[in-house]
């Protein structure tokens, strides 16, 4: 009996551990604040605010961050964990030449990269030709069989029949897809059915795409079908998002009231008003397109500035005069998994506050994306804490210098 007694004492001891985290500043998810800390205890935090107005519990543990900020994990809001580098291997090769397996394993790398980068939650945006692969990469995180963000995944993205590839093959040969097709309300509301009872999270549809290789996107599903499938997720308490980038595409997706859209390099000013009047997110996924022109050639230290940067940003200079909500998300993936920092920086680069860039990553993307627990440092959230060497409010470069990573209470890195 006495030694029940003990293992109970011992077992209370570790599930109500408390930390003590004391930085140089701390950015709660809204505002920046000098000389204050955070109190952990097991998986919540209990205390945030100076430290000369806690109480702290027995057996405290004290941890330094001198000269770092400490705030949320960051929330990453377009990624494809299934995805690597084009310029190592073209998204072709990899749908077509890559295992599921092959592809599974690689994303295990990613995704343990991408929390030790401050990346405590990542939304899947599509498996890319690997059917439900990121659902199971969902369940071995959740189940401690190896190191992740959090996921929300979508499984295999919906397109309209015909308007994805890989292309290029005569009409004999079958090819697997990068997405799954569907045409028809009734067969749009059959696929997203199917997706959610798969383990999807949310759903993912095309609302425009180059129908040929090479040509312009153009609109892709009609307006009832995008309506049936949005109707399908609510109706089962989840959501839809949009790759859209034409302003018909966009408009399609926004009548449809689907709750991000991606790209929206087409956006115009009466495009982005009509997403802010419906509290439709704008995901501008600005690191993808850098990346993929520096692929083809651009060398961006030396050469002026093509005509689709060009273009991007003075669609998301459009988008911030709107005052659309900027959803911070960079098409992880398409560049290196870790180097989610990348999108911060552009943000700023093309004329975002770094302030405002902090919030997006943070608050802004757990209310977006119904995360209720997340993306504020407040009593009664969950820990998921990050801390970087610097102040990003003065410097957005330092978030590429996370010293110090906890996820649901636990430490990862420090």
């Amino acid at each position: 009996m006495k030694s029940i007694f003990f293992i109970f004492l011992f077992t209370t001891s570790i599930c109500f551990s408390q930390t003590l985290l004391k930085p140089d500043r701390v950015f709660d998810g809204i505002e920046m604040h000098d000389n204050w800390v955070v109190l952990v205890e097991g998986n919540m935090v209990i205390y945030t605010g100076k430290a000369n107005s806690v109480t702290l519990p027995n057996n405290t543990t004290e941890v330094d961050l001198p000269g770092t900020t400490l705030m949320p994990g960051i929330i990453e809001g377009h990624s494809h964990v299934l995805l690597h580098p084009y310029n190592e291997t073209d998204w072709n090769d990899q749908v077509l030449k890559e295992s599921p397996v092959e592809r599974a394993v690689r994303g295990t790398v990613h995704v343990k990269n991408s929390l030790l980068a401050g990346i405590t939650t990542m939304r899947d945006l599509g498996a890319e030709g690997a059917g439900y692969t990121d659902v199971y990469l969902k369940k071995t995180i959740d189940n401690g069989i190896i190191d992740g963000p959090r996921l929300l995944v979508a499984g295999p993205a919906i397109v309209a029949t015909g308007a994805y590839g890989p292309k290029g093959f005569h009409d004999g040969v079958t090819v697997p897809l990068g997405a799954e097709p569907a045409s028809g309300v009734d067969q749009c509301i059959e696929t997203v059915r199917r997706q959610m009872g798969n383990g999807a999270d949310l759903i993912k549809i095309y609302a425009d795409y180059r129908w040929t290789p090479g040509a312009d996107s153009q609109p892709t599903f009609l307006q009832e079908e995008i309506d049936a499938m949005v109707a399908t997720a609510k109706s089962a308490g989840k959501y839809v998002v949009a790759h859209a980038g034409t302003p018909e595409g966009m408009r399609r997706a926004i009548q449809g009231r689907v709750e991000t859209i991606e790209h929206g390099d087409g956006g115009t000013l009466e495009i982005f008003k009509m997403m802010k009047e419906k509290g439709i997110g704008l995901c501008p996924t600005l690191a993808a397109g850098d990346a993929i022109t520096q692929y083809r050639g651009w060398k961006k230290a030396t050469d002026p500035e093509p005509e689709r940067i060009q273009q991007k940003r003075k669609s998301f200079k459009t988008a911030l005069e709107s005052g659309v909500q900027i959803v911070f998300g960079g098409d992880v993936g398409v560049f290196t998994h870790g180097e989610n920092y990348r999108e911060m920086e552009l943000m700023v680069d093309y004329g975002m506050k770094p302030i405002d860039v902090l919030k997006s990553a943070t608050s802004g993307n757990a209310s977006m994306f119904h995360l209720k627990q997340l993306g504020q440092l407040q009593k009664g959230f969950l820990a998921d804490i990050i801390a970087v060497k610097g102040n990003p409010i003065k410097d957005i470069t330092t978030m590429k210098n996370v010293s110090f990573v906890m996820k649901d209470g636990v430490v990862y890195k420090e």
